[in-house]
């Protein structure tokens, strides 16, 4: 029976790199990289490392899981395992590492691996977003701060203002990238004293053999703060796609529906409600953003580790590590598809602009008075008396300002003209998506 619904629900790519057979498979990559330094240094014989390889292919989980369930350390379990299948050369299995030499080494390997997988699916769904931006750089619309009707927008601008803070994500997610990929073979306190005077030469060795760098320093493990800078990284792109979701959320209500996630022709939306178009894509991005984002505080928990190293980051870091990347890469894709899919209402739009009976163009009234020679201040509160009196007659507030003659009938049409006060939005957009 599965537990958990990653295993299901909200699998993606992602899962391959974090189950227990690729894990395996890199602890395994790391022993072999182990033996090739040796073997090169004369420390063992040379034909060791392919016999470690070759048996590296005949180890089983099953077999790994059978000796754990006597040792009760996996890690050695699999060093087992592994010696069963490389005949003679299998005595120089694991020879002068500790266990999270491997496993942390390996785990950088399985971080490179999940966050190129997460680089290409974020990758499509900026482009998703640049081709709405672009489509929509004139598409006029309102904007609200504080809830409330602000000034005209554009789409096109909200769409752009999304792809520059995935962009930023993603140089986070390369920054985060470099910073850790790097193994050690650093020993039981980070003193490489079992390599007798060849530690530094082997570290650096094996390490050039699996594509990573070797820390400078490590005591039995590699330090946390790369490990929870990752976490954060991942958890700023699951607050992306909650803000956006959350955006999608608000302008899809009922009494405002300007635009919705895409609705199947036989997608139910109540058990009871037969005519409902719940928003659930987008709330199940946002109910899962709270996950990664708490992930966060467990990772810097594992940062101050007792003296070289205590074993209370082990067991959560084989829940957060997964389900974070999981998580996220499941998100990205659904926020893909989403607005790949996004509807939008056109006449809504039109009808929200208007809502206000002219109150959104105030701030553009004002400037107009002040080019006629008032004050800045006293046209501020000219503006604002005048839409007290609109808000509370409903009159338009174009006509309340040509009855106080604060503007002429000509100069009102162009003065309350939505489309065309919304400054400098498409070379925002179009400068927003230059590369």
């Amino acid at each position: 029976m599965v537990v958990s619904p990653f295993e299901e629900r909200y699998r993606t790519e992602m899962n391959s790199v974090f189950d227990e057979k690729n894990k395996l498979r890199k602890w395994m990559e790391v022993e072999v990289a182990l033996a090739k330094v040796h073997a090169s240094m004369g420390t063992i014989p040379k034909d060791t490392p392919d016999k470690i390889a070759e048996g590296m292919d005949k180890v089983s989980v099953e077999r790994v899981h059978e000796i754990e369930a006597e040792i009760h350390h996996d890690l050695m379990a699999m060093v087992k395992a592994l010696s069963e299948q490389s005949g003679d050369a299998g005595k120089y299995v694991h020879l002068g590492s500790t266990s999270y030499d491997i496993e942390d080494t390996a785990t950088a390997l399985m971080f490179v691996e999940a966050i190129e997988i997460l680089e290409g699916h974020l990758n499509e769904l900026a482009k998703v977003l640049k081709k709405l931006a672009l489509e929509h750089k004139k598409t006029v619309c309102i904007g609200r701060t504080h809830g409330q009707h602000a000034t005209p927008t554009t789409y096109g601008l909200k769409f752009a203002i999304y792809y520059r803070e995935l962009k930023r994500n993603l140089e986070r997610l390369r920054e985060a990238k470099e910073r850790i990929a790097v193994g050690k073979m650093s020993g039981a306190t980070g003193t490489m004293a079992t390599f007798e005077g060849k530690g530094m030469k082997i570290q650096e060795m094996v390490m050039k053999e699996l594509g990573l760098k070797p820390a400078k320093t490590s005591n039995q493990v590699i330090q946390r703060d790369r490990h929870a800078e990752v976490m954060f990284a991942l958890a700023l792109v699951a607050a992306l796609l909650e803000k956006i979701a959350k955006e999608m959320r608000n302008l899809q209500r009922s009494e405002i529906l300007e635009i919705s996630e895409p609705f199947g022709k036989k997608q139910v939306g109540s058990s009871t409600m037969p005519h409902k178009r719940n928003p659930h894509k987008c709330e199940r991005v946002c109910s899962l953003a709270r996950v990664v984002k708490a992930n966060v505080q467990v990772a810097l928990e594992n940062i101050p580790l007792e003296h070289e190293r205590d074993l209370t980051n082990s067991a959560n870091e084989r829940i957060i590590f997964p389900e974070s990347f999981i998580t996220t890469d499941y998100m990205t894709k659904q926020m893909t598809m989403i607005l790949d899919g996004l509807q939008f209402f056109p006449e809504n739009i039109k009808k929200n602009l208007e809502l206000s009976k002219g109150l959104i163009m105030a701030e553009r009234l004002m400037i107009e008075l002040t080019k006629k020679g008032m004050g800045r201040q006293e046209a501020h509160e000219l503006v604002r008396t005048m839409a007290q009196e609109s808000f509370k007659s409903g009159k338009h507030l174009k006509d309340v300002a040509i009855e106080k003659k604060a503007i002429s009938e000509k100069e009102a049409d162009e003065i309350f003209n939505p489309a065309t006060y919304i400054g400098e939005a498409e070379k925002i957009v179009e400068n927003a998506l230059k590369e």
